[in-house]
């Protein structure tokens, strides 16, 4: 007799990341508050609620690779700023070609 396989439990933490993610938005819109004060704080506050945003939102994170499959330099900035792993792995493999590249010519 075969079983059908168990679902995936549900998220315990759906709630948390919802809340997350709107806390997140929050710093996004008052960012240019922050930023008429002196200082770079509108920046910080921008980055943080936009990585508060993409660590715990699946549309968020739709959105963000749509947009940087248009635009990969800017991307690319922004994975490294986050610290993702897929830009670790996309610059260990571009540092390794260059090398590759260096010993062939």
């Amino acid at each position: 007799m075969v079983r059908p396989s168990p679902s995936p439990p549900p998220d315990k933490r759906g709630g948390v990341r919802l809340a997350l993610t709107v806390f997140g938005g929050f710093l996004c819109i008052i960012s240019p508050i922050v930023g008429l004060l002196p200082g770079p704080g509108g920046i910080f506050v921008f980055a943080a609620g936009f990585a508060l945003m993409l660590k715990n939102s699946a549309i968020v994170r739709r959105v963000y690779a749509r947009l940087k499959a248009k635009h990969p330099q800017k991307g690319q900035w922004v994975d490294w700023a986050l610290r993702r792993r897929s830009a670790r792995r996309r610059a260990k493999r571009d540092r390794e070609r260059r090398h590759e590249e260096r010993r062939g010519d």
